[in-house]
């Protein structure tokens, strides 16, 4: 973490600022009325038990003292509301903004280690920040303005009750530093197991038809007990932690409290105090100390908060390959000069250097035999993995200046196992123009060889995750329409071909011809005879010669 509140979150869910210091202004409010009260009790009592003074008289300083409650009770309340919404807020803010950064960072940064990290951020990961800032934030601003301003209405009362108020108190935040860096690394180990359990989990699940056709279920079920019982055994440490800390600091401050009444009961014996005087600090006392022990109690309420905002603070600071200012992409031909790519967790590379010049009307395949960097190829075109050698021109422009929402909106793309997000397929080729009209939708799937007709619901027919009533050939053919549908200047196709019969492969080079004669610069990765037969230019990829 930054700091005791970590700035970033200003920055990233910009909405916190106003609610801090909405905040400030109610614990400030808070501050006054904990001493209105405290003086209002010190004078009241002496007047009755000393002063045997009635109910009449007092009716003024008891309505003084009904609203000073009064209002210590609209504070909290409105506290609480402003805490809750800044936290709800942070959240929304938090999660969207991951969500963006992580299409932004694409596919090849989203690899399937990250994949469950990712998600478990997004839903258990967020959820966990919102105690640090609904709790932990507020108390750390409550535990500042508080004590601050109750201290210097007890010095302006006892010097003596104000000198041990200022060494006891400091002990706190000491024992609570050293208590919460040990919290911390015990929080960070639980949120670590956390995320091999989920993540071990999504695997088991995903591979479940292959682990039950080779009888090996019952095996990755003893691992599934075996990760759950030590995500268990770490949360009750956390727990453990989290009892006993909270035991120290609820001692250290009631033998605080203990040390300064000591004192004044010392002195009202000895006559060297007043009754009044001493009420009033004893009452101001406690006050002290509660707001510091409420930051160490949240302090734990809110860990799993800071881990998890660590984890999302670094996917959020993470610079994508394609990270300039230039907005304004020139239609023209696409240059590779020279390129080579590989991926951070290896040390070799995925694709050799290759140089070629991809010409608008025009189709370019790239072909070479598997593991040659197709794919890698079409990655780094796309600016989502950055080249190791070599540039990428768009006329004269090198892509890496360009901004990059602008460089995606001049693509185009079919990945080689193309996802349909739904959640119908309308919906679905309607992606990059979600206005065009049902007659629109319907004419590219005719287009792509594919009758509206021939599906479940026509174009209302269900895909996504949860459902989809379509084959995987269909599944591509709906994925061409939605290119058709939205060209753009330069258009990456990853094996538009595979698994369509020979009619299918017909209509889809139909179609990617007519994609080149609208003028935009088609680049395919192609296997199939038909399909490189048909290119304009072919550039055959070699494979990375890996050195011993």
């Amino acid at each position: 973490m930054a700091g005791p509140v970590d700035v970033r979150l200003v920055h990233f869910a910009f909405g916190v600022r106003k609610y801090l210091i909405a905040y400030v202004a109610v614990s400030a409010v808070t501050a006054i009325l904990v001493v209105a009260q405290a003086f209002t009790l010190g004078a009241l009592i002496p007047r009755v038990f000393l002063g045997g003074e009635d109910l009449d008289t007092l009716r003024s300083a008891l309505i003084l003292l009904a609203a000073v409650v009064l209002g210590r009770v609209v504070m909290a309340g409105l506290g609480d509301l402003i805490a809750t919404t800044a936290a709800v807020k942070t959240s929304s803010q938090l999660r969207t903004s991951l969500l963006r950064k992580v299409v932004q960072l694409g596919p090849v940064w989203l690899s399937a280690e990250r994949r469950t990290s990712v998600a478990t951020l997004a839903t258990r990961g967020i959820e966990s920040i919102e105690p640090y800032v609904a709790r932990y934030i507020p108390s750390l601003i409550i535990a500042v303005v508080v004590p601050l301003t109750v201290g210097v209405a007890i010095l302006t009362q006892d010097l003596l009750a104000a000198v041990i108020v200022a060494f006891t108190a400091p002990l706190i935040p000491v024992f609570m530093i050293l208590i919460g860096k040990y919290t911390q690394a015990a929080t960070a180990k639980q949120w670590s197991t956390l995320n091999t359990l989920a993540g071990h989990f999504l695997d088991v699940v995903a591979g479940l038809p292959t682990l039950k056709a080779f009888g090996r279920e019952n095996a990755q079920q003893k691992r599934m007990i075996e990760i759950d019982d030590r995500y268990r055994t770490t949360t009750m440490g956390v727990l453990r932690i989290s009892f006993l800390s909270s035991f120290v600091l609820e001692l250290l401050a009631t033998v605080s409290v203990a040390v300064v009444a000591v004192s004044i009961g010392l002195r009202l014996i000895g006559g060297h105090l007043d009754l009044k005087t001493g009420l009033t600090v004893l009452i101001l006392a406690p006050e002290v100390y509660l707001p510091i022990r409420m930051v160490g109690t949240h302090f734990h309420a809110a860990a799993d908060g800071m881990s998890a905002a660590e984890d999302v603070f670094g996917v959020l600071e993470q610079a994508g390959p394609i990270n300039g200012v230039r907005r304004d992409v020139p239609c023209a031909a696409l240059s590779v000069r020279n390129v080579s790519a590989g991926y951070p967790d290896r040390a070799e590379l995925a694709l050799a250097p290759v140089t070629f010049v991809a010409e608008p009307g025009r189709i370019t395949a790239i072909t070479g035999p598997s593991g040659c960097g197709k794919s890698t190829l079409l990655a780094v075109l796309e600016g989502f993995l950055a080249p190791t050698t070599g540039s990428i021109n768009v006329g004269v422009v090198d892509v890496r200046e360009l901004d990059r929402d602008a460089w995606l909106a001049n693509l185009a793309v079919m990945q080689q196992d193309p996802a349909l997000l739904g959640p119908t397929i309308g919906d679905d080729i309607r992606l990059g123009r979600p206005d065009v009209p049902l007659a629109a939708v319907i004419q590219a799937l005719r287009s792509v060889g594919l009758d509206a007709d021939e599906l479940v619901l026509g174009a209302a027919t269900p895909v996504g995750d949860v459902r989809s009533d379509v084959s995987a050939g269909q599944r591509r053919r709906i994925s061409l329409a939605r290119v058709l549908l939205s060209p753009a200047p330069i258009i990456l196709l990853d094996e538009p071909t595979a698994g369509l019969d020979e009619a299918g492969e017909t209509v889809a080079i139909e179609v990617i011809r007519r994609l080149a004669q609208t003028g935009s610069v088609v680049i395919v990765v192609a296997h199939r005879p038909a399909l490189i037969a048909a290119a304009d230019t072919v550039i055959a990829l070699e494979p990375v010669q890996v050195t011993a």
